[in-house]
């Protein structure tokens, strides 16, 4: 999924003439992409001057940080190393769900094409 990054954004507003969904608008003068709308096109990637318009994949590793933080964060309420053990047994069943799901998606969603 597309995002904006704000720092580059000159609010030139070619991103929102461009765009075939109308899923761009300004706030505050950067571009905003509103999530539900956006059909993933990537026309907004090809337009922007700036390169302001970003790829998902980009935030992956601020993802996968935000997510080992919670976990450390959560793992300071347990204080055996048996009640840690557990704990980390039961976030990694938690990912490996996430996995799944997402595998099962992809596996339907190639019905569609």
């Amino acid at each position: 999924m597309p995002w904006i990054d704000k720092e580059k954004c000159d609010g030139c507003e070619i991103c929102i003439e461009e765009c075939p969904a109308d899923a761009i608008s300004m706030i505050e003068g950067k571009a905003e992409i509103d999530m539900v709308i956006c059909i993933r096109c990537g026309t907004c990637h090809k337009v922007c001057p700036q390169h302001a318009a970003r790829h998902d994949s980009e935030k992956i590793p601020e993802e996968v940080e935000a997510n080992v933080i919670w976990v450390k964060n959560l793992l300071n309420n347990y204080e055996t190393e048996k009640e840690r053990s557990g704990f980390i047994k039961r976030i990694q069943k938690h990912f490996q769900k996430e996995i799944t799901v997402n595998e099962k998606t992809l596996e339907r969603i190639k019905e569609f094409v």
